[in-house]
């Protein structure tokens, strides 16, 4: 049973998220042959000013 994690930074639409985890799912199916069914794809949204990148918070631009 693939789990498939994503951490991302908030932002995207719900259809966007939905669109990705779609075709992760593809993938992973068509790469590993694993049945849809057990393709788990769990997404972690971060809030934009709890990530740093380089010393800079991402809400700051």
């Amino acid at each position: 049973m693939p789990f498939i994690h994503v951490e991302l930074v908030e932002g995207r639409s719900d259809a966007q998220l939905k669109a990705m985890m779609q075709e992760i799912t593809d993938a992973v199916e068509k790469n590993t042959g694993a049945p849809r069914s057990a393709i788990k794809v769990i997404v972690n949204e971060m809030r934009a000013e709890r990530f740093m990148d380089g010393g800079k918070l991402r809400s700051e631009g």
